[in-house]
């Protein structure tokens, strides 16, 4: 039955989407307005993973009145999005109207052709380089930086400059933000407080547990009486010659009768009994005695007591009401929203997935995680909404991120398919369901502002499909002969590109979707020559991705391969990877061939409760694009939202912005 309701699920939303595609449109899609006109308002809700299929058949369920009410009074299509459908590559088109080429952004991993080391493709740090030496001190004489990575000028710098008083919450792909007058808050990018998209801590007594874990460490604890004495790692002291990194020291009284523990961080107390969260506690980690310090929040649960103690702490989190890094403008916004609603999560992507996917959160553990995250944002969005009613022209862009988040954790419930679908908790079976339930009620607070002048968009950057085959490019590349190892290195011994014979390798993979040659003048130790022999190795590798196929299933895991000369456009075209992988809905690149690591074999199921994927070839996953007026094209695409906006507001684009305007 269950099988039976998932595949009744997805053709209801593929006859959906398959009559919208060739223009034969449900009753509620049909325009209900009449000409197309300018606003003095617009309201733009970014739902990151919101997918047309689904929803599509949730709204023939009944069960999303407010999306149904909202297409029928304009319109509702499927959104071309980018490739790949990243969403750090789609946000950028859609802040920019540009493709990749323009706006420089093509994966969420970069490297850098000088040491081939993989970097983070959103923003990068740059630290002091002028100090004054005073014995184990370092004194810095000039100040460190944050540079945002992506390139081409945002919509709203537009909007700002024609007097119009708008605010970006949580857009993806502005960290730092954009300065130009905006009410802003820093999304996807955003990082912790010592510089990553998120660390948590896990304590435990348990010897068994103790591991390298991604996005984690797991800090084993000794109870002596009841109790044990630990800290929360915080950044590394930059004013120490050797950098160590800081501490903030807390001590736990565990009382395992009653099921409860005492925490004292600080000056900060406070009792857990298990399955409690805490609230924001500060954090402060010196750097200076008694001159400076870095101060941050984060949250305990307290998971079990016994038989073994499990705490889990959130990644420390930038403060709000005293930011150490550039999240948001101007330059008191965040400190405003912490004084009017409390501490919240400031970092980028807040859900812990990563906690989830090592075994440290049961699927309750981090549903209840995710929706501390989702009544943060609600809160935040009312506190918005209601300012945005009190204006008389203005632009409000507010991004929701538990879509996609629980998507990816969660599809494995709905998706008997899925290789991790037998270990998911029964209770969360209809998680997706409820969190597209949620939006609609989202979506329907937006529309009680609705008038003649006011316009309202529900935009996502792509869609979903299920994740249950991945795919090492690398070890294909190695197999095939493209890709060389050192004598005496095993496959199991390459890391980050280590170990690797580049006198005799052709092309390697790094990033999810990305395959770079070893070209001559750009790698540090690049071989093949531009011109003829680039461009025939090209059409080698394309053909060679294009015909391989899964020999557990019998099914071409590679539905395009692109070449990046061939579909971008713009002056940072020759920074992409040289060929870039659309993969069928099944299939994903293996993260361990995304950071340049081998695994022994190309293919491997997908045993992660990461069960639910996008980065894929783009017209497998579709985002969706609702307006409260008339949609003009069949076939609007995420580049074709900047445009739009500033066309409504009577101004524009710039000619680097080659979108339509989507309206009637």
């Amino acid at each position: 039955m269950k099988r039976r309701r998932f595949v009744q699920l997805l053709a209801a939303g593929a006859t959906l989407v398959a009559g919208l595609g060739r223009g034969r449109w449900p009753a509620r899609a049909l325009a209900a307005s009449a000409d197309r006109r300018g606003a003095r308002k617009a309201i733009c809700l970014g739902l990151d993973g919101m997918d047309p299929q689904l929803l599509g058949a949730f709204m023939d369920e009944g069960a999303l009145p407010h999306f149904a009410r909202l297409a029928a009074r304009g319109g509702f299509r499927p959104c071309g999005t980018t490739v790949p459908p990243q969403s750090p590559v789609a946000w950028s088109t859609f802040i920019t109207g540009q493709d990749p080429g323009g706006h420089g952004i093509f994966d969420f991993i970069h490297r850098n052709p000088g040491d081939l080391l993989p970097k983070l493709s959103l923003a990068e740090a740059h630290p002091a380089t002028r100090f004054l030496e005073l014995g184990d001190w370092r004194v810095p004489r000039t100040g460190g930086s944050v540079e945002l990575l992506r390139h081409g000028r945002a919509f709203w710098e537009d909007l700002a400059g024609a007097g119009i008083d708008t605010t970006i919450f949580k857009m993806p792909s502005n960290y730092p933000p954009v300065d130009c007058g905006v009410r802003s808050l820093s999304g996807m990018g955003t990082p912790d407080i010592v510089g990553t998209y998120g660390i948590f801590s896990y304590y435990t007594d348990d010897p068994s547990a103790e591991r390298d874990v991604g996005g984690g460490r797991i800090v084993p604890v000794s109870l002596r009486g009841g109790r044990f004495r630990t800290h929360v790692a915080g950044p590394p002291n930059t004013y120490r010659k050797d950098a160590p990194v800081t501490r903030q020291e807390f001590e736990v009284v565990v009382d395992r009768a009653s099921r409860a523990a005492y925490f004292t961080v600080g000056d900060e107390r406070f009792l857990l009994q298990e399955g409690e969260w805490s609230d924001w506690v500060p954090v402060r980690f010196p750097l200076v005695p008694h001159l400076k310090e870095i101060t941050g929040i984060c949250r305990f649960y307290l998971m079990e007591t016994g038989p073994c103690l499990r705490l889990y702490v959130t990644p420390v989190q930038i403060d709000p009401a005293n930011p150490v890094m550039p999240i948001c403008t101007p330059e008191g916004y965040a400190r405003e929203l912490s004084e009017e609603l409390g501490p919240f999560y400031t970092q980028g992507l807040p859900d812990d997935t990563k906690a989830l996917d090592e075994g440290v959160f049961g699927d309750t553990d981090y549903a209840a995680q995710a929706d501390l995250v989702l009544a943060e944002r609600l809160d935040q969005y009312h506190y918005e909404l209601a300012r945005f009613r009190s204006l008389d022209r203005g632009f409000l862009f507010f991004y929701f991120n538990s879509l996609d988040q629980n998507s990816h954790m969660f599809w494995r419930s709905m998706d008997p398919a899925s290789p991790t679908h037998r270990d998911a908790d029964v209770r969360h079976a209809g998680r997706i369901r409820e969190l597209y339930a949620a939006m609609d009620r989202v979506l329907g607070e937006a529309m009680e502002l609705l008038d003649d002048d006011t316009v309202l968009f529900a935009v996502s950057d792509h869609g979903f499909a299920p994740f249950h085959r991945a795919v090492n490019l690398n070890d294909w590349l190695l197999e095939n002969g493209y890709l060389a190892l050192r004598s005496g290195t095993a496959p199991s011994d390459v890391g980050y590109l280590g170990g690797i014979d580049w006198r005799n390798t052709v092309a390697y993979g790094l990033g999810i979707n990305g395959l770079y040659l070893n070209l001559q003048g750009r790698e540090r130790h690049g071989i093949v020559r531009s011109g003829p022999e680039r461009d025939d190795l090209l059409e080698e590798l394309v053909d060679g991705l294009t015909a391989l196929t899964d020999p557990a299933t019998g099914v071409r895991p590679l539905k395009r391969v692109y070449r990046a000369d061939q579909i971008y456009e713009g002056p940072r075209r020759d920074e992409a990877p040289d060929i870039v992988l659309g993969y069928r809905r099944g299939y994903r690149g293996s993260n361990d061939s995304a950071l340049g690591r081998l695994a022994g074999a190309v293919f491997a199921d997908n045993l992660k409760k990461w069960s639910g994927d996008h980065c894929m070839a783009a017209e497998e996953v579709p985002g969706i694009v609702l307006c409260s007026r008339p949609l003009g094209i069949d076939d609007p695409h995420l580049q074709d939202m900047a445009p739009t906006f500033l066309r409504l507001f009577g101004l524009e684009p710039a000619a680097e912005m080659r979108g339509r305007d989507i309206l009637a």
